[in-house]
């Protein structure tokens, strides 16, 4: 069962307002899981969360999926996000759509999590190029 596995077993009677937002997003991708889809598609899915959930929320999604070797196609406006959490980063260009550039995202560290990818050196020079893709003009 996947809410003993994930240690969210002992929840299973509580409603969604009895939880918190960080926890409510893991009962989500787990309640997804169990019917076993193909590939997950996550639009915005942290964006509702406050700065500190939102990053351990996506820590604790990262490990889930690779855990069940679940491929994920990811929709976000957040750069370090797409960066901390991705194998491969799609750049899209303003309207009409097209893709603008395709980033293999790839960090030589041994325990691969969000939080660990922005601590590498790397972090930053990902996030300067895919910025710079962005041509936003403030």
């Amino acid at each position: 069962m996947l809410l003993k596995k994930y240690h969210l077993y002992e929840f299973k009677d509580k409603l969604p307002s009895q939880l918190s937002g960080g926890m409510r997003q893991r009962v989500a991708l787990i309640r997804t899981l169990a019917i076993k889809p193909k590939i997950l598609l996550l639009d915005e899915a942290f964006s509702a969360l406050d700065y500190q959930t939102r990053l351990m929320v996506t820590k604790d999604v990262y490990n889930i999926l690779k855990n069940e070797n679940m491929t994920m196609l990811m929709v976000t406006h957040d750069i370090s996000e797409s960066i901390s959490m991705s194998d491969k980063v799609i750049v899209l260009s303003h309207r009409p759509t097209t893709v603008k550039r395709i980033e293999s995202i790839k960090f030589e560290i041994d325990k691969r999590d969000p939080l660990n990818c922005r601590k590498s050196p790397k972090f930053s020079e990902y996030f300067d190029l895919l910025w710079k893709e962005l041509d936003v003009h403030g």
